[in-house]
């Protein structure tokens, strides 16, 4: 299992990317494999100013439902067009094709309360 040191973590499985105030999240590669074979995925949050660890979608398993939270608070700009047609992207490729949401953040204060990957790993017990 991929754990990407340049990423960090929530304890809700999401996985963030920052570059300034721009940032790129998904759902890990453990997320991805506890949900199994991810068959929608529902995203309808672009252009919402969102608060950290708010609900910004949802994902689609053959046995299951779950929310997304954001891992910091901003406004969602875009969201990967490829996973309507292909949400499989999220099972073969968490953390490059699979990405979800960017978005421009608003605190980056906030970044401090994330997991690194050391950390994460520990969390999920990999």
């Amino acid at each position: 299992m991929q754990f990407p040191s340049n990423l960090k973590y929530t304890k809700d499985h999401e996985w963030i990317s920052i570059e300034g105030n721009t940032a790129t999240v998904g759902i890990t590669e453990f997320a991805q494999r506890e949900l199994g074979d991810i068959v929608y995925v529902d995203i309808p949050s672009v252009g919402k100013a969102l608060n950290m660890n708010d609900i910004f979608g949802s994902v689609e398993a053959v046995k299951t439902v779950s929310d997304l939270y954001l891992p910091l608070s901003g406004t969602v700009t875009e969201v990967n067009a490829a996973l309507e047609a292909n949400p499989e992207l999220l099972n073969q490729a968490p953390y490059e094709g699979g990405w979800m949401v960017k978005m421009n953040l608003s605190n980056l204060d906030e970044a401090a309360e994330l997991l690194d990957a050391a950390a994460y790993q520990a969390l999920v017990g990999a």
